[in-house]
């Protein structure tokens, strides 16, 4: 199965027997996810509580399989279950056990799903953003809340999408996911080399922006209306030397207190809600 956007589903399937043993074979490949390698073997990932299920479902986005509590199945939303089952997922009961053998928190919540790994390219990305894209690229965050924020972020603003370079933290972490709040499944998200996809972007003619304080310019005299793409780099060592080489500008945040710098989410998210100020602003209105 694909990460894409389902029409229609596959009708209802019958719901197999609920699951009380953590020792089943199932439930011990629910639970290699919960790290990277298993995550990366299966091509899969967990999705944990209600609102991120509901969130899956609403942008067409079909689970796998869900998997739910069955001692808190009347805790779920009324219809959850059955629009899932509509819509072709597997849904499991399964013990309390199980499901916390497939949760990385200490109260697990009472469902989760098995979702498939996206499918977008940095080739999506880079043909959304021809007619005045708006890219947040990711360079060596290694913070899962940071990275989910910044998703956040960009899904606020109406960004074009976001490209995870190596050498970040997993997209799939669970924390990574859950700092998402579902805006995993409202933009494209792609992970690919940033060597490579950052030059093709300047060549497309898009503008592929960092920061940093030496030889900057405001990010408020920079203009956002431009399709561009918005690099982000590593919490304690800014974009790395060989990303920010291939920047054809560079941004810094003005600051007029005492602090010296900002979170990496913090500061993405003033950059690119300055972004979206600009794009919102009609031409030749006062800004």
């Amino acid at each position: 199965m694909t990460w894409n956007k389902q029409a229609g589903g596959r009708g209802p399937q019958t719901s197999p027997a609920a699951i009380h043993s953590a020792q089943n074979p199932r439930v011990k490949e629910w639970a290699q996810l919960l790290e990277r390698k298993g995550r990366d073997k299966q091509g899969k990932f967990l999705l944990e509580g209600i609102h991120l299920v509901e969130e899956a479902l609403a942008s067409g986005y079909i689970p796998e399989t869900v998997i739910y509590a069955a001692d808190r199945a009347g805790l779920l939303p009324a219809r959850l279950l059955t629009l899932a089952q509509e819509r072709g997922v597997e849904c499991v009961a399964v013990s309390e056990q199980v499901l916390a053998k497939c949760s990385d928190t200490e109260t697990p919540q009472p469902i989760a799903a098995v979702m498939p790994k996206l499918a977008r390219t940095p080739g999506d990305l880079l043909e959304a953003s021809l007619s005045a894209g708006l890219v947040a690229v990711i360079d060596g965050i290694q913070d899962p809340g940071n990275l989910g924020t910044i998703i956040r972020s960009a899904d606020a603003v109406g960004a074009t999408g976001v490209l995870i370079g190596r050498g970040t933290v997993d997209l799939y972490n669970p924390k990574t996911v859950r700092a998402t709040m579902g805006s995993l499944f409202h933009l494209p998200i792609a992970q690919g080399d940033l060597g490579e996809w950052l030059p093709r972007a300047a060549q497309a003619g898009i503008s592929v922006v960092s920061t940093r304080l030496e030889q900057a310019v405001s990010c408020y005299e920079y203009d956002f209306r431009q399709p561009t793409w918005f690099v982000i780099g590593n919490e304690g060592q800014g974009v790395s030397p060989a990303v920010q080489a291939l920047a054809t500008g560079h941004l810094t945040i003005p600051m007029q207190g005492r602090s010296e710098s900002l979170n990496a989410a913090m500061a993405a998210t003033v950059v690119l809600f300055e972004a979206m100020r600009q794009r919102m602003t009609t031409p030749g209105q006062s800004e």
